[in-house]
């Protein structure tokens, strides 16, 4: 089934989509929205076109583990995604994605404000290509 993954920020949403049977993910879109009413009804637009089996949410923390500042709010996200939606989702360790998106984005010669405008997505790419790796670790 497909799983689609969020990398939540108050500003922007990098979204990312994969298939659970391929286990690989691809940045999909960045949701601008001023508001939690627009933020989920875009949300609800990738949903229908998608129809994910599964949610993945990127929970940031700080390097030692602890607790970040945004942590309540994507937790927050979270619960509202499976209470409105009905369909499973999960936290995932997020520490170091938008560092590693922004090298892998230079990397293909991406920078400044056409990094900025990609950089939420493939963000959600690594959240979700994490998620993928520990299913095989566990394996």
């Amino acid at each position: 089934g497909t799983v689609l993954a969020f990398d939540f920020g108050e500003k922007r949403v990098g979204v990312a989509v994969g298939e659970l049977s391929l286990g690989m993910a691809h940045p999909l879109e960045t949701i601008r929205a001023g508001s939690d009413a627009q933020r989920l009804a875009a949300v609800e637009r990738l949903l229908s076109e998608w129809d994910p089996v599964l949610l993945i949410v990127g929970l940031p923390s700080h390097l030692d583990g602890t607790e970040h500042e945004q942590s309540a709010r994507c937790r927050r996200f979270a619960q509202c995604l499976q209470a409105r939606f009905g369909i499973e989702t999960r936290l995932m360790d997020e520490r170091l994605t938008s560092h590693s998106a922004s090298l892998a984005l230079a990397e293909a010669g991406i920078r400044g404000r056409r990094q900025k405008e990609m950089l939420d997505q493939v963000a959600a790419q690594h959240i979700l290509d994490a998620f993928f790796a520990s299913r095989h670790d566990t394996a």
